[in-house]
């Protein structure tokens, strides 16, 4: 496996344990998928921006992304049934810490005026979402290829129940959360 998934085994489950005071092993939180969106609605004019956006996917992701469809017509935004608005990839095991470790140590310090994630940016149920503004953070995609800048949305679900035990879990993972 990855080194982030041997440090979580080896350290941090163990210090998620003592430090969230659970008994069962099993209890402890773990990540459990990572969602990666991206929302493409010029594609409807183009459909070479639906190729770019896919292609900067893969490349973010490693794996190739699937494109998502409007399920029904809307005349305000001039988008029919069946037109192609979108693409989202979803990463698990192996691939998601190799994902997580890149988006921590690599993406999120190449990122202009940071000031930390909102720690606030959970669901109830102990998953995180975040939204990047420019796909060129990521070493991947190479800056003089790009046709557009894109934003993207990642959503980071782990097992825990609760908000302060999946930010824990997520501070562990060295995610910079403002204070």
């Amino acid at each position: 496996m990855t080194d982030l998934y041997e440090k979580y085994r080896s350290t941090i489950h163990k210090e998620l344990k003592e430090k969230l005071e659970i008994g069962n092993p099993m209890e402890v939180p773990k990540l459990v998928k990572v969602t990666l969106n991206m929302g493409v609605g010029e594609a409807i004019a183009d459909r070479k921006v639906m190729e770019h956006a896919v292609s900067d996917m893969t490349a973010i992701a490693g794996q190739s992304p699937v494109v998502c469809l409007a399920r029904r017509s809307e005349a305000g935004f001039k988008i029919r049934e069946g037109y192609p608005i979108g693409c989202k990839v979803t990463l698990r095991k192996s691939r998601m810490y190799d994902f997580v470790e890149r988006l921590v140590d690599i993406a999120i310090p190449r990122i202009r005026d940071f000031r930390g994630l909102n720690p606030k940016a959970f669901d109830g149920r102990g998953n995180f979402s975040m939204g990047l503004t420019e796909q060129i953070v990521f070493a991947e995609i190479d800056f003089d290829k790009i046709d557009k800048i894109r934003g993207l949305d990642i959503c980071v679900t782990t097992s825990a129940r609760r908000d302060d035990h999946a930010l824990e879990l997520l501070k562990a993972f060295n995610f910079p959360f403002r204070t």
